[in-house]
């Protein structure tokens, strides 16, 4: 059942000058409806979706004992139908993925330790998925081994940001639940020449962020502090951007809903950022929100919120179909065996006018 809607949205511009000392608004009209489409048949948390060909392909999910489930699925809009591809080359989660040319790349992630009981272990893999062949091939290492980054694409370059690694000086093999392991740390792979260099930190370290390019400069945003774990982490609004001419970072307008574990996509030059996660004393919750920035008017506007609430959700468009794909409705991976995953595929459909 599909409910449609068209909405004014009041939008704050951020002015400058000293004779300004409010918000002026703006109405933005726009159409926007929910859809519902095939559901995943595998239904899992922390997957990873984007946009290759016209399809969707989803990544990873994390069973039971932090066991990753290695899987690809490839969704078809035009027949509304998922098919199984081939496996990810090892069983990781919170990898970090970039589209070019058709080309899946993967960065970093966490693994199983080798013997011990279940705990997360950064990865420093490299991986390039071929759609069309279903094949994969190793790449240049990631220099940092880490896990929870983002990888965004601009002039065949992919700049993997920040994410969660092994505290320095300490002989760990895993990361510690309690320790502040978030990093900013900014390194750049060149496709051509199958290398990587150094750039610009980004200011904030940070993990579970959402980050994409619009016009040649990269947004980060959201995310959480410290931990790489939501118990002991903090969620943050933060929005950060980069330019790669000058590698530099400036502050952009935080995002409404501080959040981390969402799902993202790049439609009509705007940033939308869908559903995540929140963790206090009393509550394990989940997100309905859905937030577009808008880098030109340094400014945030609200959609209809997601049907269901979820975290650790695929999402990435196709066209004007913002397809959001599974994840859990519970903040946190699964306790004591109860399922919270979901297997529902819905679709925001954006019509500017």
């Amino acid at each position: 059942m599909s409910v449609s809607k068209t909405r004014t949205i009041q939008v704050r511009w951020n002015m400058t000058g000293a004779l300004l000392a409010w918000c002026l608004a703006a109405s933005l009209a726009f159409a926007e409806e929910w859809r519902s489409a095939a559901p995943i048949p595998k239904s899992a948390e922390e997957v990873y979706g984007i946009a290759a060909g016209g399809k969707l392909y989803v990544f990873g999910g994390l069973g039971l004992d932090w066991m990753a489930m290695g899987m690809v699925m490839e969704y078809d809009p035009g027949t509304d139908i998922w098919t199984r591809k081939r496996d990810m080359p090892r069983g990781l989660h919170h990898v970090a993925l970039a589209e070019v040319k058709g080309r899946i790349y993967m960065f970093g992630g966490f693994t199983l330790p080798e013997k011990g009981k279940p705990m997360w272990v950064p990865v420093n893999h490299t991986w390039e998925y071929d759609p069309q062949a279903d094949a994969w091939r190793a790449l240049a290492p990631l220099p940092v081994a880490r896990g929870s980054a983002n990888a965004i694409h601009i002039n065949g370059r992919i700049h993997v940001i920040g994410g969660a690694t092994l505290p320095a000086g300490l002989k760990e093999e895993w990361v510690h639940p309690s320790r502040n392991i978030a990093v900013g740390t900014h390194e750049v792979y060149d496709l051509a020449a199958n290398s990587w260099t150094k750039a610009a930190d980004m200011p904030t370290p940070r993990n579970h962020a959402a980050g994409a390019a619009v016009d040649n400069r990269i947004y980060i945003i959201g995310g959480r502090i410290g931990s790489v774990f939501i118990p002991n982490a903090f969620n943050i609004d933060l929005v950060e951007e980069y330019n790669p001419a000058t590698d530099q970072w400036q502050l952009r307008t935080p995002m409404p809903t501080p959040r981390s574990a969402s799902a993202w996509g790049v439609y009509g030059g705007q940033i939308y950022v869908a559903g995540g996660e929140i963790r206090h004393r009393d509550i394990w919750g989940t997100y309905t929100a859905v937030e577009a920035f808008d880098p030109k008017s340094n400014s945030w506007i609200r959609h209809s919120p997601m049907p269901m609430p979820r975290h650790g959700l695929a999402g990435d468009f196709i066209g004007n179909h913002f397809h959001l794909v599974s994840g859990s409705v519970q903040s946190g991976t699964n306790a004591s065996g109860l399922i919270t995953n979901t297997d529902r595929h819905d679709i925001l459909v954006i019509d500017h006018r």
